[in-house]
């Protein structure tokens, strides 16, 4: 299924999205005598994952030439790392470094646990209860505390930087357990040193779409991902809204999703069958993306003014909606530049139960612009700030509903 990049692969790391717990929560030590027989079975392991990686790039990428990297050499450099690693951590980092030399953020591997926690993402699970976005530096800052969860309880901060998770670096191989403690080393924006142990619980999960009405005139439609049904939930909230309500998209730390899901909700506020984009495979071949047929059996696209809220987080798909809207004078844009990762990506499954994200196709925009490492620039730049945020302000909604109120 062809797919843009989910949060699988993305800055945004969903920490304390965690799977279901094992029946265990830390394995029996292994007998000495099984050593040498788990070595060799890691071992095995690592070469099933690392030769599938390779050889799916070499073959499926969507630029032949691989961006001017030698990938046999790379092979050659990465393969003894991989083989050598001694755990689920070691390889995939071995893979990172050799996927990071394609410089495309789509390009990704996710360890099994990374994977087992995006497919409970709206389940119920154990969670920490705060998201992490990861900075130049390399570092994690702490971006959203989930209300009543244990990060909250333990007064974790917005903005506070992640030091250690139970004496290690952060990883997406890093599993959340339910009733196992876990120690956190934090910097607060003082720059004193936390520390602090969380116990994870299992929490409803967060809806994947809301919509608020509470402001007069104005219905604001959020969207957590370009997940499957989006554009059937976008159709079913706008069926009966007056023709004078203003709408408000907000996209905002959104990683992308679902192809089929841009389209979707493109059909709301576009001409049925309006080209919007064209992507480019490996084999060359043009196919034009189109608003599909529609929008909840409408004849014709909704005409009410419409703004869209993006932010430096907000990512592919949620990156070519703003920019298709944009185009086309049908929205204004507000907030922060987005992060100019849009190319389309399919996953492939690994051996042991991880995930590779690859890009698959170029694209580039109806107008020609091409958002890959550029982004989309907002029609009215607003920034929010983690004060605004610590206080409860949105300047960049009010502006938005400011802006609406004006046309």
């Amino acid at each position: 299924m062809i797919r843009l990049p989910s949060s699988l692969v993305l800055p945004l790391v969903l920490l304390g999205l965690g799977a279901p717990a094992p029946a265990l929560a830390r394995p029996p030590e292994a007998p000495v005598s099984a050593a040498p027989a788990a070595a060799a079975d890691r071992a095995r392991m690592n070469q099933r994952v690392f030769d599938a990686v390779w050889e799916e790039v070499r073959r499926a990428y969507y630029d032949p030439g691989l961006h001017g990297v030698d990938w046999r050499a790379a092979r050659e450099t990465w393969r003894p790392r991989a083989l050598a690693a001694q755990d689920e951590r070691q390889l995939y980092r071995a893979l990172s470094g050799m996927l990071d030399l394609l410089d495309d953020d789509h390009a990704g591997a996710q360890p099994p646990a990374g994977v087992r926690r995006q497919e409970a993402l709206r389940q119920r699970r154990a969670v920490i209860g705060f998201t992490l976005a990861r900075e130049a530096d390399a570092t994690y800052r702490v971006e959203q505390v989930r209300a009543g969860s244990p990060a909250d309880e333990a007064g974790i901060g917005l903005g506070w930087r992640l030091r250690a998770i139970d004496g290690q670096d952060w990883g997406p191989d890093f599993d959340v357990v339910e009733g196992r403690e876990v120690r956190l080393s934090l910097i607060d924006d003082a720059g004193a040193e936390r520390e602090t142990v969380v116990v994870p619980r299992v929490m409803e999960p967060i809806p994947a779409f809301s919509a608020d009405r509470s402001r007069p005139g104005v219905v604001v439609l959020r969207a957590e991902g370009f997940e499957a049904g989006l554009g059937r939930w976008v159709a079913e909230q706008l069926r009966d809204v007056a023709p004078e309500t203003d709408i408000v998209l907000d996209l905002r730390s959104n990683p992308g999703g679902r192809l089929n899901e841009v389209e979707a909700v493109l059909a709301c506020f576009l001409p049925r069958g309006q080209e919007w984009a064209r992507r480019t495979g490996r084999n060359g071949r043009v196919v034009v993306l189109r608003a599909q047929s529609g929008c909840g059996g409408r004849d014709a696209p909704l005409t009410n003014d419409l703004a869209v809220l993006v932010d430096g987080a907000s990512r592919s798909a949620a990156e070519l909606t703003p920019a298709a809207l944009q185009q086309f004078n049908r929205a204004v844009v507000v907030g922060e530049k987005t992060a100019g990762a849009v190319l389309i990506s399919q996953d492939t499954d690994l051996p042991d139960g991880g995930r590779l994200t690859l890009s698959r196709a170029d694209l580039v925009m109806r107008d020609g612009a091409r958002l890959e490492k550029t982004g989309v620039t907002p029609d009215a730049v607003v920034p929010r700030s983690i004060q605004d945020r610590r206080e409860g302000r949105d300047p960049q909604l009010e502006a938005a509903i400011e802006l609406l109120a004006r046309s």
